[in-house]
């Protein structure tokens, strides 16, 4: 198992920054990626970024320029810097890891609010 704890969201200006982390615990070797993901009520929740043990980034389109995902593996901690905020960014970000037994195991944090007011 793999346990996921992120900080660091709140409310912030449009134009304003803000950066998210996610500590990881537990089955950390079992991790080949990690990600995030928001929500926003009455959606489905949507991809945002994610970066491989390779080191390989993938954004949503949504986010490219604005957003960077960024890893610490000595500290199993993850990253998503997120600059020039706009309205429609708000949402609660979910961390995610992915791997386990399987390789395919989604793990997720417990959410963290970021509202951006216009």
């Amino acid at each position: 198992q793999v346990q996921l704890v992120e900080s660091g969201g709140g409310l912030v200006q449009a134009g304003g920054s803000l950066r998210l982390s996610c500590a990881a615990s537990g089955s950390i070797f079992s991790i080949n990626a990690m990600g995030w993901y928001r929500q926003v009520p009455g959606k489905q929740r949507e991809f945002v970024a994610r970066i491989t043990n390779g080191g390989s980034l993938k954004y949503a389109d949504s986010v490219k320029g604005r957003f960077t995902i960024s890893r610490d593996n000595a500290k199993s901690t993850e990253y998503l810097q997120m600059n020039s905020l706009k309205p429609e960014d708000t949402a609660v970000y979910y961390c995610n890891a992915r791997g386990g037994q399987t390789g395919l195991d989604d793990y997720w944090g417990q959410g963290t609010q970021v509202t951006v007011s216009s």
